[in-house]
C-alpha cells in the first residue's frame, strides 16, 4: 500500500470564511443559551412565512453566500459582504456606483432575529439557533460529514462512517480486519531513505467502531524516524472511550506504547506532528531488524481496548 515507486512494502502477518460578525453576537450568545424549539420567524413575524424572503435578503448578489456584518450597501440599497466589497474594489456590482462605507444596520436587525435549523439537519442535528451563532455550531457540529482519514494522497471525499469505510476499502484498497489485536511485519530494502512517506496499513473493525493504523517515515529534526499509531473513526469525545498499545522489539530489546487513539477529525499530520504515537528511531529499528542491518525488518504488535 505503499505509495508508487516505493521500495516499502507490508507484509501482513495475522488476522465559509466569513467576515467578523461581533455586531450583534453578545445578544444572539445570550439568545442560544436556553433551548431553540421556535421555527423561523419571517419580517412579517407569520412563523415560516417568509423564510425565503429573509434568505434572499441576506444572500449576497456577488458570493452567494449569507452575510455576516458588517453588512454594505450603496447609496441606492444595493447590499454586499464585507469580502466581496474588496473583490469589486468598493463598486457597487448592480448599479456600479461608489460603495462608499454605508452600513445596512436594519438588515443586520433582521439577521439578528431570525432563527435557522442547522445545516446537518438531515443527518442527524435536530437543534435550531440564531442566525449568527449558527456558523459557529456548525464548524464544530457533532453531525458535519468527516474527511477521508486515508494516509498517502490528500482525499477530497468527505461523508459519514460508514460511507467513508466502504470509501477506504473500494477506492483505497485498505485491508479491513475484524478484531482488537494485531500483528505486523513490516518490511524496507533501504532504511537508509527515510522520505516523508505515510502508509494507511490496515482498517480494524473492534467493539463495533473503526481504527486506522498508520505508519509513517519522517526526519524528527536530523534524526531518521518510524511512527506508528491509531486513529479512531469518530469524534474525540468518543476516543477517548478507548485505548491502544503497540510493541515492537527483537533479541531481548522491547519498545511499548500505550495512549488514546485520536479522532480522524485529526488530520495524520497533525498526529504526527505531536509526536502522539510509536516512535522508532532508525538505528534502533535497525537493532530490531537483526541480520546485517541492510534490510528494515520490523514486526510491531498491537492491542487495542475499550476503557470502562
Amino acid at each position: 500500500m505503499a505509495p508508487g515507486g516505493s521500495a516499502f512494502k507490508e507484509v501482513i502477518e495475522s488476522h465559509l470564511i466569513c467576515s467578523d460578525y461581533e455586531t450583534g453576537k453578545a445578544k444572539s450568545e445570550a439568545k442560544s443559551k436556553s433551548t431553540f424549539t421556535k421555527s423561523s420567524v419571517g419580517l412579517n413575524g407569520k412563523i415560516g412565512s417568509s423564510k425565503n424572503g429573509v434568505h434572499d435578503l441576506l444572500e449576497c448578489p456577488v458570493c452567494k453566500n449569507l452575510m455576516y456584518p458588517p453588512i454594505h450597501q450603496c447609496p441606492n440599497g444595493h447590499t454586499l459582504c464585507s469580502n466581496c466589497k474588496i473583490k469589486v474594489h468598493n463598486v457597487c456590482p448592480t448599479c456600479h456606483h461608489d460603495l462608499g462605507n454605508i452600513r445596512c444596520l436594519a438588515l443586520e436587525r433582521v439577521a439578528e432575529s431570525w432563527e435557522l435549523p442547522c445545516r446537518y439537519q438531515s443527518i442527524g442535528c435536530h437543534d435550531i439557533f440564531p442566525y449568527y451563532t449558527k456558523l459557529k455550531h456548525e464548524q464544530n457540529c457533532g453531525f458535519r460529514p468527516y474527511n477521508c482519514p486515508y494516509a498517502g494522497s490528500e482525499c477530497s471525499v468527505m461523508g459519514d462512517i460508514p460511507t467513508l469505510v466502504s470509501h477506504l476499502k473500494d477506492d483505497h484498497n485498505v485491508d479491513m480486519h475484524d478484531g482488537c489485536t494485531f500483528n505486523h511485519r513490516y518490511v524496507k530494502t533501504n532504511p537508509h531513505e527515510v522520505e516523508n512517506a505515510t502508509w494507511m496499513l490496515t482498517l480494524f473493525n473492534s467493539f463495533g467502531r473503526h481504527f486506522c493504523l498508520h505508519f509513517e517515515a519522517f526526519q524528527l529534526g536530523a534524526a531518521p524516524v518510524y511512527m506508528a499509531f491509531l486513529r479512531f473513526m469518530g469524534d474525540e469525545n468518543e476516543a477517548k472511550k478507548f485505548s491502544y498499545s503497540l510493541e515492537v522489539g527483537a533479541d531481548r530489546r522491547k519498545l511499548i506504547w500505550q495512549g488514546i487513539p485520536r479522532s480522524i477529525r485529526d488530520h495524520h499530520r497533525k498526529v504526527r506532528d505531536s509526536q502522539d504515537g510509536l516512535i522508532i528511531q532508525r538505528d534502533l529499528a535497525l537493532c530490531f531488524s537483526g541480520g546485517d542491518k541492510k534490510e528494515l525488518k520490523l514486526r510491531i504488535t498491537g492491542r487495542i481496548m475499550k476503557e470502562g
